[in-house]
């Protein structure tokens, strides 16, 4: 960040550090970035060298990234000296998993990887957000007591600098390329986020061309940087510094390729201007309208048209642009071959590599410790030591405890804790309850529930419970009720038997209580006896009483507690004699003398600091000083003074530690660390270990320290120490590092890195294995087989001190504590039980054993093993100052589509950039693909402090994996990689050229013995009709003649929102009515016979009166769905258009709706000039038209009806007098319909089978139809249901809108209905009027919820129909109820039908879309070759029948569209029918049932529409399917949709929960449609509810959608775009 005209690197040294101390505070956030400038300008100003300022070229220089990263390259030696003033911070705490990561070498090597990167950097494109998705969860200040938030970003600063560890000897190679890394990667982070800047200019303000929603959004809807992208980027040719790559020519382009829409085309009708927390009224919105039959010229395309025809706006597409070119890099494991498609389609696994390195060397021999000594006066039993040193050195101290300060609170002697401990076990045992029940006997468990700030405490009750012989438990003290894991502590303690917890007066006062006082019951433990250990409270034995201390044995001494991978709790019991035997190996291989003092920075409650501090230190009559975690917290270095001030012979730390001393210090100059004669570093094991050890012994050796006393140790909670360094000899030589080879180790093989420096792993050893011990070396997973001498394996010991059990859980225990192992021919080596430690490693030369990793960190991927520690190291060497928070990283792995996948997720710092964060994590995803060859699936960064907390302050990581599966984790930035790291997919499936033609099918089926998937409908012409049919053959003459017969019989009931009658209309008013309209059209002397009139009319009376009008006067009636007068801007344009295509010469239409046509609104979306003759019809003179018009054939179209498809096409129809007549009447035949008969019809009248009921239906068959609106629902839920009831309807007709209306809005009130007397028993059919697949979930939740009120399950049926034939299929009232079958999803994909089980894994149930209709038959095509298919075949729905629509309503006469569609014959069989396509894929099914005529039923079963099918793949899916699996991911997700965009799937969901659970969506959403559809999502949306457009019958516009999307109109939560 060299400022203009200074050279860092020549500033005086002091200055240098002043800068470097000034850059940290900023890091850390102890300073504003004003006051940093301030101080930074101040500092430099005496430096500056005035240079001619050049003219500014304009703004947008990209801002600059964070000191951090431009560390001057050769850092001076002592640079670390500026960052140790940060240890009088008192605030500051210190990192619990970072600094064990801390590796310089790593650095560089991560440094170096990323340099190697550079050079083909990925452009990813950054997700874009909503401005209110980013505000972040205050950071919470309260950090719980003896909790540390780690500052863990120390280690990153320091990482930075090189200096503070100099390389360890050993590579001696890797200091020359020092300078380089440094240098390479200071200009790989310039360039890259200069580059990154770029790629995010493309969020300008929105061209204001682009229709603007009606409401004001409450958020920016764009991430809108500071800077304004470069308008003109050649004028600055030197901003990219020797960088002309591939990507920032791609960013380039995307900053500044915005494509405005062009002028003279009007902007596509905006679906997403609906008001959004409700649905709005519903919209048919054509996409970009490609009107069937009309040429390509005329549709109103508003942008940029990409090869198939689909709009571009530059913003979302060139990010899509940027995700394909980055998706094209190849990935990094090799596509292994799949075979595709065998009927049960698996994942296979990769063939192995051939280059796989495997284990060479023999078997391992088991390695033996050297003997248990056997000394004299050694004590029987622990608590035979402490009543020696009790008795014999009183005053001896045996424990002294720091205050928060460090100095020193209280010394304990040794006489004092053997009285404390008497009076303790005594009031244990007799005064817990009343005189004569004892409350507590010998061998029951109790909890030790003591801060780490009170050793004294603990360490009374831990000797007062040995003494009483009950059994402590020592666990955490819980802070709160959300407590990280708290309930899996519970499952410990109900486990062992825990009922009474020990704890002190201070720390009961601290618990949280109930308001009453009580102390909280917590998630999931026992009820819980509390007793207080504090000295009053005890009682002084009588002289009498002693404590029985009997020969140590193998009963339990206490539990020690463990969480595992998983976050369960369990308990390893600890036998008496291997505790003392412990204390007696430990003592041998420490060589600890009576009297010696020990400095104890661990946790006294578990583990080493147990093993050593409290136990062994008692054997050994040792003054242990406890330094508690909140004094290292407040002061890092009291550790080191504590050794120096009491001349301690040992320290017991961890790498943390060691590493604080180092920040802090120069506070201190003279300090002796020359009596420590051992500093065992307790999680020595760690890989990561080796330069913190190497950089405290650089930096201490001057104050005396040794290098021989560096002791690391390996342990685990069950084989206890596994492994100790012993301490050496002064001069003995130290002993050797392993350098090995990560890729080698990933295989489990140790191999020697030679050739690729940037992937090696050094280790240190822990020494020899412990004495009296015997060490193996077998494989992790399956049969325990001995390991060869080059393998990794699980370390497994057999020694008396160890643990014994997982208590109260023998099935664990056996697979731990009683391992047998076997050798390669899998026969067992011995007798003798070994216990697994859960360490990973290997013995090196002389025996000395090296740890690589544990097993619960181990990540399982594609059968390679990682570690997650090395994981963390590789993230935490990318830069993370600039981006996460005290250096908080979790990885874990999840388990999708059938193999483990990497996450990482970090905490953010409250002051990151949006851009710096995704900076961050594209480089990290580099490092590790880099340095690991492993892909990481995602990333998350989450807000500050928001992460689970294990007691002291680390990460909890079963429980943020858990968030994350469960979609709690509240990410404020994400990145899913599936398509880098998903590899196992099947091969996508190849289309064979059909090599079979339709005859041979026909044949094939024939031998086979199936037969052609047809099914037939009932005959028309058998049941001859009154007279009616015969005279009338057109529903003019059917009218005229029920006004003459029967002109007072009510046709027409409507009914408003509160269920009262608003308008009737019997036989003779309804013909009146419609003279009355015919005469107002035929004194219009512009509109002629046969001409196309369009009626605008709100659902009604006076919409069935003009369509007869229109009839009568011999007009061609266009129904046309009214504009919505509060969102004319979407509506009206498709009313415009429907105008424009039909050439209607006028419009029959309401006052209110003329008025609405001609209003100022109205003229902002269309041209009102234009409009054709616009008659009201509310007030006509009573006249009667000349005669009434009768057609000279059946032929001649009664009709147009027009309607807009779900995939966005708007297609017009023309319907002919024949096939209303043979409609009607087959609807008729099929539903029983009389004069005398009643149904309810609540339907949309506008298109399709609604119109005909509504409309049409009633004249013919002289049924009184009860008109129900359904917008009338939407203020009033229970209309429909209620009218039904109370008129005691048999039959009615609804759309899935209205059933999803009621499902959703009385769901919870039946008991209201039943109150209110609604009773639906009456209902024999309740049929949904559909064009596509019937929604069996819905209609089944709908028969369910009703079924109180009375509705029969039977009830609820489907119709079908098409473009091409209004109605196929309706249940009708008599026949076999409609029957369900179950397919597989996995042949559905390829395009056949498998049936299977109910339950079946990839199942599909599918409802037969009711009865075929008289008069009609159908036949399942190959789409292609057009022959007929067997039963059960998947194929497209042909249809042959007396109403077929005639053909689209085309001006340009398109004929073959029209052929195609409408008179298509066979390619084989019978060659003579002309059929019409449906465009829908289905099969017929022969069922068991009969039909009324006894004949065995063929049932029809919808798949979905062919246009609407997504070919990925090369399969075909259904968006239905997807959309499913996706509302199923998370409770927040309303209502999805998905689409492809060059060959992306994109997901869109709406969230109905709070904001910040939009991004946890995004992984839950990759996650299901990877498991259950085997498809990477390539694009994720989140919107706010209602987005989504839906039209009338109810189904989603996902074209539609997809151009807003592109046309970026959406104002989406978030969009994410997965790599």
């Amino acid at each position: 960040m060299t400022e203009r005209g200074v050279d860092l690197s020549a500033l005086p040294k002091e200055v240098r550090d002043q800068l470097a101390e000034l850059d940290l505070e900023l890091s850390e956030g102890d300073i504003t970035q004003k006051g940093y400038e301030k101080k930074r300008t101040k500092l430099l100003a005496p430096y500056i060298i005035q240079t001619p300022v050049a003219p500014p070229q304009n703004d947008a220089q990209p801002p600059a990234p964070s000191s951090s990263s431009h560390a001057p390259a050769p850092a001076p030696a002592n640079s670390s000296r500026y960052r140790e003033r940060r240890s009088r911070r008192t605030h500051r705490n210190g990192g619990t998993r970072d600094d064990r990561y801390r590796s310089d070498i790593h650095t560089e090597a991560v440094q170096a990887a990323l340099a190697k990167n550079k050079e083909e950097k990925m452009a990813l494109p950054m997700p874009t957000k909503r401005r209110s998705t980013y505000v972040q969860s205050p950071i919470e200040t309260r950090t719980p007591p003896d909790s540390s938030s780690g500052s863990e970003d120390e280690t990153s600063a320091r990482r930075q600098s090189s200096a503070v560890a100099p390389q360890p000897q050993v590579h001696p190679n890797l200091q020359s390329s020092d300078y380089w890394v440094n240098r390479s990667a200071q200009g790989s982070s310039t360039s890259s986020s200069a580059s990154s800047t770029m790629s995010h200019g493309e969020a300008k303000p929105q061209a204001q061309s682009q229709p603007q929603p009606q409401y004001k959004p409450q958020y920016q809807p764009l991430y809108q940087p500071h800077h304004q992208p470069q308008q003109q980027p050649q004028q600055q040719p030197h901003r990219q510094p020797q960088e002309q790559s591939r990507t920032a020519a791609v960013t380039d382009m995307l900053a500044h390729s915005r494509i405005a829409p062009s002028e003279n085309s009007a902007p596509p009708p905006d679906v997403t201007a609906v008001a959004p927390p409700s649905r709005g009224p519903r919209v048919d919105l054509p996409s970009n309208a490609v009107v069937r039959g009309m040429s390509r010229g005329h549709s109103r395309s508003s942008m940029m048209e990409t090869a198939d025809g689909v709009p571009v706006s530059s913003r979302v597409s060139t990010k899509i642009q940027q995700l394909l070119n980055t998706l094209k890099r190849p990935k990094r494991p090799p596509l292994s071959e799949f075979f595709t498609d065998d009927s049960e389609e698996i994942v296979q696994v990769p063939q192995p590599d051939p280059n796989t390195p495997r284990p060479e060397g023999r078997q391992i021999i088991p390695v033996k410790g050297e003997p248990l000594g056997v000394v004299s006066n050694w004590p029987p039993a622990l608590q035979a030591a402490l009543a020696r040193w009790g008795a014999t050195q009183g005053k001896s101290p045996a424990l002294t405890a720091l205050d928060i300060s460090g100095k020193p609170l209280y010394t304990l002697t040794y006489g004092k804790l053997w009285s404390r401990s008497v009076k303790l076990a005594y009031t244990l045992l007799n005064k817990l309850g009343t005189k004569n029940e004892q409350i507590l006997k010998p061998g029951d468990k109790v909890a030790l529930v003591y801060p780490n700030s009170d050793p004294g405490m603990f360490w009374v009750a831990f000797y007062g419970c040995l003494l009483a012989e009950v059994i402590p438990v020592p666990i955490e003290v819980p802070l709160s009720r959300k407590d990280a894991g708290i309930s899996q502590v519970g499952f410990l303690l109900g486990s062992c038997g825990v009922g009474l917890a020990l704890t002190s007066e201070i720390c009961l006062k601290g618990l949280p209580k109930t308001p009453t006082g009580e102390i909280l019951q917590f998630k999931g433990w026992p009820r819980m006896k509390w007793v207080i250990t504090d000295s009053k409270y005890l009682t002084k034995p009588s002289k009498d009483w002693q404590p029985h201390i009997p020969t140590a044995n193998t009963d339990p001494a206490y539990i020690e507690y463990k969480a595992s991978k998983e976050g369960t709790v369990v308990g390893v019991a600890v036998s008496k004699v291997a505790m003392l035997t412990h204390c007696q190996a430990l003592t041998q291989a420490c060589n600890y003398c009576e009297g010696e003092t020990l400095v104890n920075v661990l946790d006294f409650k578990k583990d080493m600091g147990l093993w050593h501090g409290v136990l062994t230190a008692v054997m050994n009559r040792i003054h242990t000083i406890s330094v508690p975690y909140a004094v290292m917290k407040a002061c890092p270095l009291s550790w080191v003074q504590r050794v120096h001030m009491n001349k301690a012979r040992v320290a017991l730390v961890k790498c943390r530690d060691l590493h604080w001393a180092m920040m802090a210090h120069r506070d201190q100059r003279d300090i002796s660390l020359a009596s420590l004669r051992m500093l065992i570093v307790a999680d020595g094991a760690n890989p990561w270990s080796v330069s913190s050890c190497d950089a405290f012994l650089n930096l201490f050796q001057s104050h005396g320290l040794k290098p021989e006393v560096i002791c690391p140790c390996a342990a685990s909670p069950e084989a206890m120490t596994v492994a100790i360094r012993r301490p050496g000899v002064p001069g003995a030589p130290l002993p050797a590092r392993a350098i090995l080879s990560m890729g080698g180790l990933s295989y489990g093989v140790i191999r020697v890195n030679t050739e690729d420096k940037n992937s090696a792993l050094t280790v240190q050893d822990v020494g020899h294995v412990m004495p009296g011990a015997l060490m193996c070396i077998v494989r992790p997973d399956g049969p325990p087989q001995l390991c060869k001498t080059d393998e990794i394996g699980e370390i497994i010991i057999n020694s008396r001190a160890g643990g014994t059990m997982y208590y109260g859980l023998p099935g664990l225990t056996k697979n731990t504590f009683e391992v047998i192992p076997v050798n390669a021919n899998g026969v067992p080596i011995g007798e003798i039980p070994f216990v697994r430690s859960g360490l990973l490693g290997f013995v090196g030369p002389g025996s000395l054993i090296f740890v690589v990793g544990k097993i619960e960190g181990l990540l399982m991927v594609s059968s390679r093993r990682h570690n997650a520690d090395d994981l963390v190291a590789t993230a935490l060497a990318v830069e993370p100052v600039k981006t996460v928070y005290r250096g908080r990283i979790a990885v874990f792995s999840v388990t999708v589509f059938y193999d483990e996948r990497v996450v990482i997720v970090a905490e953010q710092r409250p002051d990151a950039s949006e851009e710096d964060s995704f900076q961050w994590m594209s480089r990290v995803l580099q490092a590790i693909d880099s340095i690991h060859q492993v892909g990481l699936y995602c990333l998350a960064l989450v807000p500050a402090n928001t992460l689970p907390k294990t007691p002291l302050g680390g990460i909890h990581i079963s429980d943020t994996k858990q968030f994350f599966l469960d979609g709690n984790l509240h990410p404020c930035n994400i990145l899913m990689c599936p398509h880098t790291c998903v590899t196992n997919l099947p091969k996508p499936r190849q289309k064979q050229p059909v090599g079979v033609g339709p005859a041979s099918v026909m044949v094939g089926n024939l031998v086979a013995g199936k037969r052609i998937a047809q099914a037939v409908g009932r005959d028309l012409g058998m049941i001859e009709d009154q007279d009616l049919v015969r005279k009338h053959q057109y529903l003019t003459e059917a009218l005229q003649w029920r006004a003459q017969t029967d002109p007072d019989h009510v046709l027409y009931v409507l009914l408003n929102a509160k269920g009262v009658t608003v308008g009737t209309a019997t036989c003779v008013q309804l013909h009146k009515r419609a003279e009355k309209i015919a005469a107002a059209l035929s004194e219009k002397s512009s509109i002629n016979t046969g001409e196309n009139v369009v009626l605008l009319y709100p659902p009604g009376i006076d919409l069935i009166a003009a369509f007869y009008g229109c009839l009568y006067a011999g007009c061609v009636p266009v129904n046309v769905r009214p504009p919505h007068p509060q969102n004319l801007a979407a509506t009206l344009p498709t009313v415009r258009m429907i105008i424009d295509v039909s050439k209607a010469a006028c419009i029959l239409t309401t006052q209110n709706l003329m008025r609405i046509l001609r209003s100022k609104e109205a003229a902002a979306s269309v041209n009102i000039k234009t409009w054709p003759t616009i008659i009201d019809t509310d007030d006509l003179p009573r006249r009667r038209p000349p005669q009434i018009y009768k057609p000279p054939t059946a032929e001649m179209i009664a009709y147009l009806d027009f309607s807009v498809s779900t995939t966005g096409m708007l297609t017009g129809v023309k319907i002919s007098h024949a096939a209303v007549s043979a409609l009607c009447r087959s609807i008729k035949l099929q539903c029983e319909l009389y004069s005398s008969r009643q149904i309810a019809i609540c339907l949309d009248p506008y298109c399709g089978l609604g119109f005909v009921l509504w409309c049409l239906a009633s004249v013919y068959s002289g049924h009184q139809s009860i008109l129900i609106p359904p917008f009338e629902l939407e203020s009033s839920v229970s209309l429909w249901l209620s009218t039904l009831s109370q008129y005691r309807i048999r039959d009615t007709f609804c759309s899935y809108s209205v059933m999803e209306l009621c499902t959703k809005g009385l769901g919870t009130q039946t008991d209201l209905l039943k109150a209110r007397g609604v009773n639906l028993s009456c209902v024999r059919s309740c049929v949904v009027i559909a064009e596509e697949r019937p929604r069996l979930a819905l209609s089944q939740s709908f028969s369910k919820l009703f079924k109180d009120v009375g509705l029969s399950s039977r009830a609820v049926s489907t119709a079908f129909g098409s473009r091409v034939n209004l109605a196929i299929c309706l249940q009708g009232t008599t026949g076999p109820d409609p029957c369900t079958v179950y397919v597989d999803m996995k042949s559905l994909r390829h395009d056949r039908v498998r049936l299977v089980e109910r339950g079946a894994p990839q199942s599909l149930p599918l409802m037969e879309s009711g009865k075929i209709l008289p008069g009609v038959r159908v036949i399942i095509v190959n789409p292609e070759t057009k022959g007929p298919l067997g039963d059960s075949h998947l194929g497209e729905i042909w249809v042959n029948s007396p109403h077929n629509a005639s053909g689209y309503y085309t001006i340009y006469g398109e004929e073959s569209l029209q052929a195609d569609h409408f008179n298509t014959k066979l390619s084989f069989g019978d060659p003579h029918t002309l059929w019409a396509r449906t465009g829908y894929l289905g099969f017929v099914k022969r069922t068991e049932l009969l039909d009324a005529s006894g004949d065995r039923h063929d049932a029809l079963f919808v798949v979905g529409s062919l246009d609407e099918t997504l070919e990925l793949r090369g399969l075909r899916y259904h968006p239905t399917d997807i959309e499913t699996s996706v509302s199923r991911a998370h409770r927040s997700i309303a209502e999805s949709a998905v689409f492809t965009w060059t060959n992306l799937l994109v997901v869109v969901s709406e969230l109905c929960g709070s904001e910040q659970d939009a991004l946890d969506l995004v992984p839950l959403i990759t996650n299901v449609v990877l498991e259950e559809h085997h498809l990477i999502v390539g694009v994720v949306v989140i919107v706010d509810p209602g987005v989504i457009p839906i039209n009338s019958r109810g189904e989603k516009q996902r074209m539609h959608l997809r151009d807003s999307f592109l046309a970026d109109q959406l104002d989406p939560i978030y969009v994410a775009y997965n790599m």
